[in-house]
């Protein structure tokens, strides 16, 4: 599942209009936070009893802009409400979302998923941006808001670096909407639509372009393992020759994941991150975008120190002579001997496991 953010007036909306045309299946977390504070619901009657019936309209619906006063400087007011719309709105995505057909690529739309922190739960995160002047424009001209209005609505929100930090896919609408949809299709029918067959297919992406990631395309990888794993997990680490910076390495993330249990049937939640299953503790992702693998590991299993300990060692003495890495089998026995050798000298002690 695709995770859609971006901040008031950036257009977000317009993308997720342009993928569903393109064939995608939209889940609008606005509309469904409407739809579960509905005349008579049960998430109205919640928020009256929390602030009061004078925050009910003479039709019965909700008074949106009341509560948006009431609420936009008060943060306890807005915990408050928030823990009462978001697990409806939680649970009522999940409704949708499982009721897609076979074979859709379903984008969910959520304006705080940065704010909120839920990148992890999606397989992919795509943000909408546009410059803050470019929004302000807007929201005066085509939504009638103040200025002052428009800057601090923008400024409530997530900052750019921290949705930056959140992005696989960085779509910049600061220009024209011919722009901006070219973007999309291109996103579509290179990466969602290839991510979508590959999961089909059960085919893992594949990339020989000697490159690393990114750290925060790494650490976004890392957050969607360890919420994947949930309780199960003890710790997951970059390792691999694409976790030592300069080291040549093909670009794909290897990632080890520390389990009590290593066969502990946790593949229906990697799937829902876009993991598939390459081996008893294996799997691989389907993003042609970011190609990754993961392996499991127990706390005590020799190959974890040796992942680490390799690692550890060309890190902090980046000598690469007789280091060589080929998957599965990983470091060459020169590279595990010289990093022996040097935990030894240094006193290295294992992180994780």
């Amino acid at each position: 599942m695709v995770g859609l953010t971006g901040g008031i007036g950036s257009g977000k909306s317009t993308v997720a209009r342009r993928l569903t045309e393109l064939g995608a299946v939209l889940v609008d977390a606005d509309a469904i936070a409407r739809e579960v504070v509905a005349a008579g619901s049960e998430g109205l009657a919640r928020i009256l009893q929390a602030f009061g019936p004078e925050f009910a309209g003479p039709d019965g619906e909700l008074d949106r802009p009341r509560l948006a006063g009431a609420v936009f400087a008060d943060p306890g007011a807005r915990e408050t409400l928030n823990g009462i719309v978001h697990p409806l709105v939680r649970a009522r995505s999940a409704e949708l979302v499982a009721a897609a057909p076979p074979r859709s690529v379903v984008v969910q739309d959520v304006p705080l998923l940065v704010e909120g922190g839920m990148g992890a739960g999606f397989a992919l995160v795509v943000v909408v941006h546009a410059d803050e002047e470019v929004r302000v424009g807007r929201l005066v001209g085509s939504r009638g808001m103040a200025e002052d209005d428009a800057r601090a609505r923008i400024r409530a929100q997530a900052s750019d670096e921290q949705r930056r930090a959140a992005a696989d896919v960085w779509l910049d609408n600061s220009g024209t909407p011919d722009e901006l949809r070219a973007q999309v299709d291109d996103l579509w029918s290179r990466r969602l639509v290839p991510f979508r067959d590959n999961m089909i297919a059960a085919a893992p992406a594949a990339s020989d372009a000697a490159a690393t990631a990114d750290a925060a395309s790494v650490a976004r990888l890392v957050a969607r393992v360890a919420a994947a794993a949930g309780e199960h997990a003890r710790g997951v680490e970059h390792v691999g020759p694409g976790a030592v910076p300069g080291f040549p390495a093909p670009d794909v993330v290897d990632l080890a994941l520390v389990l009590d249990d290593p066969a502990t049937e946790l593949g229906s939640a990697f799937a829902r991150i876009g993991f598939l299953p390459d081996g008893a503790t294996r799997w691989a992702s389907a993003d042609p975008g970011r190609p990754a693998r993961l392996r499991a590991f127990a706390p005590d299993d020799p190959a974890l120190r040796v992942e680490l300990l390799v690692r550890d060692r060309l890190r902090a003495e980046p000598d690469e002579s007789g280091a060589s890495w080929q998957p599965p089998d990983g470091w060459s026995r020169e590279a595990v001997e010289v990093a022996e050798r040097w935990a030894v000298s240094t006193g290295w002690v294992q992180s994780l496991g």
